[in-house]
């Protein structure tokens, strides 16, 4: 049987070996693609908004290095939306980026497929919660009320589960691949 929970602390060893300059690298480099793929929704407006959902990719990656390490990507991709696309920096911090560190961090904590789905969607919900109730930002359209509606509610749990298992599902399945593509050389 396939143990995940072993492969994740196999990477997290690796890295914990490199260099912190070439750490560094790595994280920014993922971050500048995290914010290229937010920023795709404002610069090609139809296609964009296909793209703009890969930006949980690099923070959940980065949370799988380590959970600081992840927090400093979210932190730099926010930084960069600020410059690159800021009308994406009210929905990256609260529902992209919220998402890839609770799963990030999900991987650390749990061994389960469903614990770490639960997790990611429990960050999903809380994000989307606070822009559409607390803020008063309308996140999911302009047809939904800011006001609190049970039924609004159980859609975005619904959605948020469904959302984290296939980010969940696809990192497990792409982890492997990953790890023989960057840690294919031992650092120096």
């Amino acid at each position: 049987m396939y143990d995940f929970k072993k492969e994740i602390l196999q990477i997290q060893t690796a890295f914990g070996k490199w260099p912190k300059a070439k750490k560094i690298v790595l994280v920014a480099l993922l971050s500048s693609i995290g914010a290229i793929f937010q920023s795709a929704g404002g610069y090609l407006p139809a296609v964009g908004y296909f793209i703009s959902p890969l930006a949980t990719a690099p923070v959940i990656l980065c949370s799988i290095f380590s959970i600081p390490i992840g927090f400093l990507s979210y932190i730099l991709i926010t930084l960069l939306l600020f410059i690159l696309e800021p009308s994406e920096l009210i929905i990256f911090p609260f529902t992209t980026g919220l998402l890839g560190l609770f799963i990030g961090g999900s991987f650390h904590l749990f061994k389960g497929i469903w614990s770490q789905v639960l997790c990611g969607a429990a960050g999903l919900i809380i994000g989307i919660s606070v822009l559409l109730y607390a803020v008063k930002f309308p996140v999911l359209g302009p047809a939904v009320s800011s006001s609190f509606s049970f039924l609004v509610f159980a859609a975005v749990f619904i959605c948020s589960i469904f959302y984290s298992w296939i980010w969940v599902a696809l990192i497990r399945k792409l982890l492997g691949r990953f790890k023989r593509i960057i840690f294919l050389s031992p650092s120096k």
